[in-house]
Order: structure tokens, then C-alpha cells, then sequence
């Protein structure tokens, strides 16, 4: 086992590893841990009592972040002619179609986000090998392929997040940088837990949030109580 570095250890000296905190106590204390030299981001690991092998117990979904992620999201707007203006003015980091394409068959993603319209996702379709693993897989249901391509680009660029249950029943999502203030931290961190609570699957029997933690990049986690929420 490797040996914890002096920072490793006063950091996890300011945690109570018997205790559960609320939100807004687990934000001041990983605000107060998070002693990196750069700003790493804030994260939720969410644990719920699901079994996201059968269709009816899968948890995805979106919420907006009420202080955003403080991340610069780069978006690709896949778009006919007539829309490529709409997406510019929104804030679209890349905005096109076929040359777009060409180059993600060439291997290129670096994007965080792609937006698309019904109609070219036949195009898109074919690119599912390439995006499919990476995450960026446009989806109505998270609504990054629709009509309303200056909407979607700015939900985006404003905090909108999509999370999805993993195969082991855990939801991870980045929720801040460790540059927010806790409150904000834990603003956004309520924003996210809450929605999850909204989507709970019928389906789902017994404990539906078994256990939640935060942390930072490289810090320790801290657990939050879970029975607050439900």
C-alpha cells in the first residue's frame, strides 16, 4: 500500500470518517482539503439501489446547475446551413456538418458536448462507434438533438449536465471546481441530488440512495447523509 503524503494525511485528519454530513458541511470541509495547486473539480458519487441491467430500473437524466460546472465546455453544433448562425450566436465552440464528421471518422473528439438537429442524426448515426464510448452521443433525451439548437447550446454553456447510472449502480458527476465558494458547491450538489431523487424508477425496491460521497481531485471523500434527501 503506498504511504499517504503529509498533505494526505492532515487532509483526512479534518474528516470524521463516523459521520454523515449535510451538503452544505461536506462542501466547507472539501473546500478546505482541496489544497492542489490547480482548481480540480468538485464531484458526487451517488450509489443507489438500482439494477440498471433491466430498462426499467435505468436512472439518466439532466439538470441544470444553478452556478454551473465552472468549466469552459466546448461544443460542436452539427447543423444544416440555415442553422449554423443560430448556433454561433448561442456560443457554439465548432459549428458545421459534413466536414465536422469527416473529421470525427478521422478520429478527432475534441469536444465535450455535441448538438444536433432530428434531421442529419441519420448522418450522425454511423459516428456511434466513435462517440458512443467517449459519451458524446447526441440524445433527445438529454436534449442535445432538437429544433431549438440556440436553447440546447446555451443550456450547456450555462451548466446543463447529463449523468447516467453505471453498470455497478453508481451515478458520478462533476458538480463544481474547488474554487466555488461551499455554498455554491453545494447549491449545485442539492440541484443534482434532488433530480435524482424525482427520477427514482418504480421499479427500484428498498433503499434508493444508499450512499453518497464528495470529493475533490486527489482528496479524500466525505459522506453525506443520504436520509436528508428522501
Amino acid at each position: 500500500m503506498a504511504r499517504l503524503t503529509k498533505k494526505q494525511k492532515e487532509a483526512q485528519a479534518k474528516i470524521d470518517k463516523n459521520k454523515l454530513y449535510s451538503t452544505q458541511e461536506a462542501a466547507a470541509v472539501i473546500k478546505e482539503v482541496s489544497n492542489q495547486k490547480f482548481d480540480g473539480s468538485i464531484d458526487l458519487a451517488i450509489r443507489l439501489g438500482v439494477d440498471p441491467r433491466k430498462a426499467n430500473q435505468m436512472v439518466r437524466g439532466v439538470v441544470t446547475l444553478p452556478h454551473g460546472t465552472g468549466k469552459d465546455v466546448k461544443v460542436l453544433a452539427l447543423v444544416t446551413p440555415d442553422k449554423e448562425q443560430e448556433a454561433k450566436d448561442a456560443g457554439a465552440d465548432f459549428v458545421g456538418l459534413d466536414e465536422y464528421i469527416d473529421k470525427i471518422k478521422g478520429g478527432w473528439t475534441d469536444v465535450d458536448v455535441i448538438v444536433t438537429m432530428p434531421s442529419v442524426m441519420g448522418k450522425i448515426g454511423p459516428l456511434g462507434r466513435v462517440l458512443g464510448p467517449r459519451g458524446l452521443m447526441p440524445n433527445p433525451k438529454t436534449g442535445t438533438v432538437t429544433m431549438d439548437v440556440a436553447k440546447a447550446v446555451s443550456d450547456v454553456k450555462s451548466g446543463k449536465i447529463d449523468f447516467k447510472v453505471d453498470r455497478y449502480g453508481i451515478v458520478h458527476a462533476s458538480v463544481a471546481k474547488a474554487s466555488f465558494d461551499p455554498s455554491m458547491i453545494a447549491d449545485n450538489a442539492n440541484e443534482l441530488l434532488k433530480t435524482i431523487v424525482k427520477l427514482k424508477p418504480v421499479a427500484a425496491k428498498g433503499t434508493y440512495i444508499k450512499s453518497i460521497y464528495m470529493s475533490s481531485t486527489m482528496s479524500p471523500s466525505v459522506a453525506i447523509d443520504a436520509k436528508a434527501l428522501v
